[in-house]
């Protein structure tokens, strides 16, 4: 039987600390499998998602030990599993290792998940890594999961790979060409969005040592065959995971500091910052922390989050206290996330009353200052969803139902622990 909470409503105040970021954790084990030797990576996240990319990992040759809050990664000498890559919910780890897979010494790597995942398009990845010389396919050859890899390599050349669907595509063939016989030329074609993941990707090769040339987001060389540098690597808080955290200061009219957060290194959803002062709320930038409550009425406009659609669910529960009309555009790739985010916020947020257009690349938001509540609210399966559903719970009337926190764990498994401590009045029920 599921479980569901009841969210009571709530102010959340007081100081919380940052998990360890999701997309650096993903590239930093990837970056040290690649790599000759053993690498540290320092406080890296433990959830599902960043579980499956270890185990994608050990699968293929990695050596792997905890060390206190530390894992030690040994890297450089690939095998072909001994059974299939189950990412489970994790795009993630989906898209970098159908490419790094290629690196198995030989056979075949089937690699695979839930059934969100089963869902997800894989073909322009598939397409790119076939121009460099990689076998690869959907077993069901319709573009999506289980994917089958041969290994024996990567020989390398020119690929081209659209850039509107998904960021991850083009990680990945960087990364996996690191080790090619021949280096890569990765010509992005279009418009990308999600830029600031691709120079997170870049940053984690550079601190492995791993060099890669570009003009812009629209041009990559890779020299092949490089084999990186044993590196530390300490995995950043993640402004993601905090973004639900200090909306619900500006969704409850509290006050919240997050710690453990640094601009140091590129995060696409460092961008909740300017966000939440566009839309009335005081941010405060302290020293590893970040600092928000609510300055006064909420305000609408538009807001383009092409380079962080993972922001999309909790904007979009912002949009519904504000009493000026909100448009979120950009964000055509949400429709391929865990869930379809743009169909899925409109259906849930109607449920609250609110006013939701879905457009071809966002939503229309007509909100309200005051919102009843009283409901049951579905995530459906996705993560950041539920998040962000919790969070504008808190804020109605009455209260909400809201199903299946267990989803959390995909990102961010300590999330009710920490919205508890910051006074989010939940009770645990049985669905």
């Amino acid at each position: 039987m599921s479980k569901m909470i009841l969210v009571k409503p709530s102010v959340l105040r007081g100081v919380a600390e940052a998990p360890p970021s999701k997309s650096y954790t993903h590239r930093a084990y990837a970056a040290a499998l690649l790599s000759d030797g053993v690498s540290k990576i320092i406080s890296p996240l433990k959830s599902r998602d960043t579980d499956a990319t270890r185990r994608a990992c050990i699968h293929l040759g990695a050596e792997i030990k905890e060390e206190e809050n530390n894992v030690l990664v040994r890297g450089g000498e690939f095998r072909t599993p001994d059974n299939v890559i189950d990412v489970e919910n994790s795009g993630t780890t989906l898209r970098f290792f159908t490419a790094i897979s290629a690196h198995a010494p030989g056979g075949y790597v089937i690699l695979t998940g839930d059934d969100s995942i089963r869902r997800r398009p894989m073909e322009p990845l598939l397409k790119a890594l076939r121009m460099l010389g990689v076998e690869c396919w959907s077993s069901k050859l319709d573009g999506t999961a289980p994917i089958i890899v041969r290994g024996g390599g990567i020989e390398g050349g020119e690929a081209r790979i659209e850039g509107w669907i998904s960021s991850q595509f083009i990680s990945a063939l960087i990364y996996a060409s690191t080790r090619s016989r021949r280096g890569a030329r990765i010509i992005v074609e279009g418009e990308m969005v999600s830029r600031p993941y691709i120079d997170a990707s870049l940053a984690v090769l550079a601190r492995f040592g791993f060099r890669v040339e570009r003009e812009g987001y629209c041009f990559f060389e890779v020299e092949g065959g490089q084999h990186g540098v044993t590196c530390e690597f300490m995995v950043p808080g993640d402004f993601g995971s905090a973004a639900f955290l200090t909306a619900g200061a500006c969704l409850t009219g509290g006050d919240v500091i997050v710690r453990n957060l640094s601009l140091d290194l590129p995060q696409a959803d460092a961008a909740i910052i300017n966000f939440l002062r566009m839309l009335g709320c005081h941010v405060e930038i302290m020293e590893n922390a970040v600092r928000v409550y609510r300055a006064g009425r909420a305000c609408g406009g538009e807001f383009d989050l092409r380079d962080s659609p993972d922001l999309l669910p909790i904007l979009a529960c912002i949009a519904a206290k504000c009493s000026e009309e909100v448009v979120l555009r950009g964000v055509a790739h949400a429709r391929f996330k865990e869930s379809d985010r743009i169909i899925v916020m409109a259906h849930e947020l109607a449920k609250l009353g609110i006013y939701v257009e879905p457009l071809p690349d966002g939503l229309r938001i007509r909100g309200r200052d005051s919102i009843e509540g009283g409901c049951v609210l579905d995530p459906h399966g996705d993560h950041r969803v539920f998040m962000a559903l919790a969070m504008l719970a808190a804020s109605t009337e009455r209260g909400c139902l809201v199903k299946d926190p267990e989803v959390a764990e995909v990102s961010y498994p300590q999330f009710l622990e920490h919205a508890i401590g910051l006074g989010l009045n939940v009770e645990v029920l049985e669905g």
